[in-house]
């Protein structure tokens, strides 16, 4: 596979250290004169200098072939942004990954198509929900493409689920419990299953349903 990365830091520098022990071929694209020094004495001649927003600078690096993947993983969301456009709309590369510096630029990185991001603050602020979750709903992970999330919810004493079976369940549109957890095993969830408190229960729901998924299974948040 080829693979084109823009921007050298720890993310680029450590990806294209991955990728190329299996074996894949990289061209690692980066600005700074000092870096860029480093870089080529680890990596040699996979490295290039040069900015990843000019269009000459990525079609050196072999854009028009196009690769099969283009990492925009610079510090600068704007540069992620120009550079993943460029790639997708102008040289028809089928997936571009971008990393997202600040979670409040993701929806600008949503609204111009860019689907496939990644944000170490989301990321890290979603394992603290784990630890700490906000009104018994953790979000897992969201599926931008399918408009979809997966999330964990865990049951309740009070909850008003609580020793019900899921077929009885009137759960919101598009919405389905996957698994549940309980005493250190993962269970599918059937129609007969019945939930009880302490459950962590593994559903998938819509992007704008999740509230309500929370609300039918352990009601109204305080």
């Amino acid at each position: 596979m080829y693979v084109v990365v823009a921007g050298g830091g720890k993310v680029g520098s450590n990806v294209t250290r991955s990728l190329l022990e299996m074996r894949h071929e990289i061209t690692l694209i980066e600005q700074r004169p000092d870096r860029f020094a480093r870089l080529e004495e680890e990596f040699g001649p996979v490295v290039m200098r040069g900015d990843a927003t000019e269009i000459s600078v990525l079609e050196r690096a072999g854009i028009a072939r196009p690769p099969e993947l283009l990492l925009a993983v610079t510090g600068d969301d704007e540069d992620n942004l120009v550079i993943s456009q460029i790639g997708k709309e102008g040289y028809g590369v089928p997936k571009a990954i971008a990393r997202v510096n600040d979670p409040r630029n993701q929806q600008h990185f949503d609204l111009l198509g860019i689907k496939q991001t990644f944000c170490a603050t989301t990321n890290i602020l979603g394992l603290v929900e784990h630890e700490v979750p906000e009104h018994g709903l953790v979000r897992l992970l969201e599926l931008q493409q399918e408009g979809l999330e997966i999330v964990e919810v865990q049951i309740e004493k009070n909850s008003r689920v609580a020793g019900k079976r899921v077929g009885g369940l009137s759960l919101p549109s598009g919405s389905r419990l996957i698994s549940v957890f309980r005493h250190g095993r993962t269970e599918l969830v059937e129609p007969g299953t019945v939930l009880r408190p302490g459950d962590q229960v593994l559903a998938v729901v819509s992007n704008d349903s999740a509230l309500d998924l929370r609300r039918v299974l352990l009601g109204a948040p305080k």
